[in-house]
């Protein structure tokens, strides 16, 4: 296939001229923003990808305004370390008091937990997500395996050396302590819900099927208020925070000449 063929399938894209109090945003700025608002369809890309430009706009030109600078964290752009300073100049949030966090604590009673660890062993029957014939297989296989090690709990390390398609079996599928975000989310969540001992059922992750025996276990009860409270200030202020920049967003906003986007908080596009 040549290339001159592809291009006539592509469909060009005219992108909008848009200016903040007379600065403009270029065209290339908005096409490399549109990678980091994927959508349903594309319109809805380019409102979120125009949106989130023209804030940033409105927001580096009221620093410029205020003439703030800031020592730019690890991580941090100097562009996004004159933002910070800004919300934190001009968009006051109180810290949740007591009855707040209580009242949401009461609410939410199994929402925080206690940081938990795991330590168990597994055997990997490693197959691709859409590999759905590979897929029975491999819970079929995974089932013969448990059916075994119930009868030879002492056997696991073995069938793990022998079967297993993670670097794991070296070890006899020994994979230690995890702790949360070591695993995929699939795999974790499932985990989560067991008891230690030798699990029932395969686990079914994006990598295969697992036959997994849980070892030991530590955390995962319930935080007491006490416990409890610094995080759940920090969520209650993280959402107050939120709605505070998006009203202080909206004055600026309301202040700016505009060109080329009306700014709006409908759901439809309103490029122009």
């Amino acid at each position: 296939m040549s290339c001159s063929h592809y291009e006539a399938k592509v469909e060009h894209v005219d992108l909008p001229a848009i200016s903040v109090n007379g600065v403009a945003i270029a065209e290339d700025e908005l096409a490399r923003e549109l990678q980091y608002h994927p959508a349903s369809s594309h319109a809805e890309a380019l409102y979120s990808a125009c949106r989130a430009l023209v804030v940033r706009q409105l927001l580096v030109q009221r620093a410029d305004a205020l003439g703030l600078a800031a020592d730019a964290e690890e991580g941090e752009a100097p562009e996004e370390a004159r933002i910070r300073a800004l919300i934190d100049r001009e968009v006051g949030v109180p810290e949740a008091d007591e009855a707040s966090c209580r009242q949401w604590y009461e609410a939410n009673p199994t929402r925080l937990t206690a940081p938990w660890r795991m330590r168990l062993r597994h055997v990997l029957l490693g197959c691709a997500p859409d590999d759905l014939e590979g897929r029975a297989k491999a819970r079929e296989q995974a089932e013969e395996l448990l059916a075994e090690l119930r009868e030879h709990p002492e056997r696991f390390a073995e069938k793990a050396m022998r079967f297993s398609d993670c670097p794991s079996k070296d070890d006899g599928g020994d994979l230690g302590w995890i702790e949360p975000g070591q695993t995929v989310p699939e795999f974790e969540k499932r985990l989560l819900q067991q008891q230690p001992g030798l699990l029932g059922h395969p686990l079914e992750s994006r990598y295969g099927l697992h036959v997994v025996e849980l070892i030991e276990r530590d955390g995962g009860e319930p935080l007491d208020f006490a416990q409890a409270r610094p995080r759940i200030a920090a969520y209650l202020r993280a959402q107050v925070l939120q709605r505070a920049v998006s009203q202080y967003i909206s004055v600026l906003a309301g202040e700016a000449q505009i060109d080329g986007f009306v700014f709006d908080g409908a759901e439809s596009p309103l490029v122009q």
